[in-house]
C-alpha cells in the first residue's frame, strides 16, 4: 500500500511539475535578470560619461574643486554597489538606489556650478557631454520602468494560485521594485 501511494505521489508531482509553469517561472526569471542588466548599462553609460564631463568644467573653474571632487567620490562609490539580480533583496536595491542617489546630487551641484560661468555653457564640448547626459538620464528612466514592468510581470504569476505553490517549492521569491528615493516627490527649490 505504501508503494502504491508513493507511486501515486510521484505521479501527482510529476503531472503538475509538468504543466506547473515551472518552465514560465525560470523564463520569467531570466527576464527579470536581463532587465535589471539594462537599469546597470544605463547607469554604468552615466558613470562613464562623468570624467569628461568632469574634466571639461575642471579647465574653467578650477577652484570649485571640492564640487569636481564630490562628483569623482559619488561616482567611484555609485559603480562599486552591484546587486546578484538573481538574489535581489530590497535592503540591496535601497543600497543601490542610495549610491545612485548620491550621484545624482552631485551631478545636480555640479550643474548648478556651471551656470557660473558662461564660457563654459558655450563650450561645444560641454553641450554635447550634458545633452549626452540628459539623453543618459532618460535611458535610466525608461530602463527603471522596464524593469518594474517585468519584475510586476513576475512577481504576479508567482503569487497566483496554484503557481504560488510550485514557486514555494523551488525558492522561486518576489522580486524588489526599483522605487524612487525619500523625498523625489519634493520639487527642488533653485535659487539664483
Amino acid at each position: 500500500m505504501k508503494k502504491v501511494l508513493n507511486i501515486i505521489i510521484v505521479a501527482v508531482i510529476a503531472l503538475m511539475t509538468s504543466s506547473c509553469g515551472y518552465n514560465s517561472m525560470v523564463e520569467k526569471q531570466e527576464s527579470v535578470v536581463k532587465t535589471w542588466a539594462n537599469v546597470e548599462t544605463q547607469y554604468q553609460r552615466r558613470a562613464d560619461l562623468i570624467p569628461n564631463l568632469v574634466n571639461t568644467v575642471k579647465g574653467y573653474a578650477e577652484h570649485e574643486k571640492s564640487t569636481l571632487t564630490a562628483v569623482v567620490e559619488a561616482r567611484a562609490k555609485a559603480t562599486s554597489v552591484n546587486i546578484d539580480p538573481s538574489n535581489m533583496t530590497s535592503a540591496d536595491m535601497q543600497n543601490f538606489n542610495a549610491a545612485q542617489g548620491g550621484l545624482g546630487s552631485a551631478l545636480s551641484k555640479l550643474m548648478v556650478v556651471v551656470e557660473k560661468y558662461p564660457d563654459l555653457k558655450a563650450n561645444e564640448s560641454f553641450m554635447q557631454l550634458q545633452a549626452q547626459l540628459e539623453g543618459t538620464e532618460n535611458r535610466i528612466s525608461v530602463a527603471r520602468k522596464n524593469y518594474n514592468d517585468v519584475v510586476g510581470d513576475y512577481n504576479t504569476y508567482i503569487k497566483k494560485f496554484p503557481k504560488n505553490y510550485i514557486a514555494g517549492w523551488f525558492d522561486f521569491e518576489s522580486k524588489p521594485y526599483f522605487e524612487s528615493n525619500e523625498g523625489s516627490d519634493v520639487a527642488p527649490v533653485v535659487a539664483f
